[in-house]
């Protein structure tokens, strides 16, 4: 806080408050950092054009029997080419790969690109409720 030494006469021992802000050092804080960033910004942009490939996954290794549940634009479920609901799909896929451990079986979805998302999303908790964590979405392959 500031005190008024000057002024307009009275009591020379007597000292009054100045309640005014001094916003000079912060003006100039703000000036330096406005500086520096305008330094500092263009020196984080990358300038170098490059012409990247496309992202084109490898095609990962099959499992011996790979497991495909297909979705019709209806909402009908199949797996493989078995019809099946999603309250008795967990069963369905349990027979289907035998012994095989549930949680390390990655099952492929196949599904018509009108369905509705809930439908699909009834199918991926139908999955996780059932065990099967691992999932891998299949879509058309526009190289071929």
């Amino acid at each position: 806080m500031a005190a008024k030494l000057s002024g307009g006469g009275g009591d020379r021992f007597n000292v009054e408050q100045n309640s005014e802000i001094n916003v000079t050092p912060f003006v100039d804080v703000m000036l330096v950092l406005l500086i520096i960033f305008m330094v500092a910004a263009p020196l984080a942009s990358v300038s170098v054009e490059v012409n990247l490939p496309p992202a084109v996954a490898k095609a990962s290794p099959n499992p011996p029997k790979p497991v495909y549940i297909s979705i019709k634009e209806s909402g009908e479920v199949f797996i493989g080419d078995f019809p099946t609901t999603v309250d008795t799909m967990g069963e369905d896929l349990t027979k289907n790969i035998g012994r095989r451990d549930p949680t390390k079986e990655r099952i492929f979805i196949r599904a018509d690109e009108k369905t509705r998302y809930g439908a699909f999303m009834e199918v991926m908790n139908a999955l996780q409720d059932n065990g099967f964590y691992s999932v891998a979405l299949i879509g058309k392959d526009e190289n071929s």
